[in-house]
């Protein structure tokens, strides 16, 4: 498994930004596919955002398209999500995770296909 560490979180206004940043360590980072997922208070794990393991390709949930980026650089064992014009229903802990499932990423959606989690991250919007 590979370890997680995401950073980033915090409070802004509707319409800001805020950049998440999740940390690997461990096993071979470029090996895995990453994703991020938010949880909502009294919601299930949602995925937002996944990304190959080279970093050439990503999906997102529609929700979200156009607004958030996720990226990696694997020469730091790091990958981001840049969120952009962000609303208040955004409000949620977002969690980055780490698959080594030989899927395509188009599929990888599933919390269940991600066996490694990092700690989760508080992102709060306010109107």
């Amino acid at each position: 498994q590979v370890q997680l560490v995401e950073s980033g979180g915090g409070l802004v206004q509707a319409g800001g930004s805020l950049r998440l940043s999740c940390a690997a360590s461990g096993r071979i980072y470029s090996n895995y596919a990453m994703g991020w997922f938010h949880q909502a208070p009294g919601k299930g794990r949602e995925f937002i955002a996944g990304i190959s393991r080279s970093g050439g390709t990503t999906t997102y949930v529609d929700s979200v398209k156009g607004r958030f980026t996720i990226s990696r650089d694997n020469a730091k064992n790091t990958v981001y999500l840049q969120m952009n014009s962000l609303k208040p229903e955004d409000t949620a802990v977002y969690y980055c995770a780490a698959s080594d499932r030989a899927i395509p990423l188009t599929i990888l959606t599933d919390w269940a296909d991600f066996g490694s989690w990092g700690q989760g991250t508080q992102v709060t919007v306010s109107s």
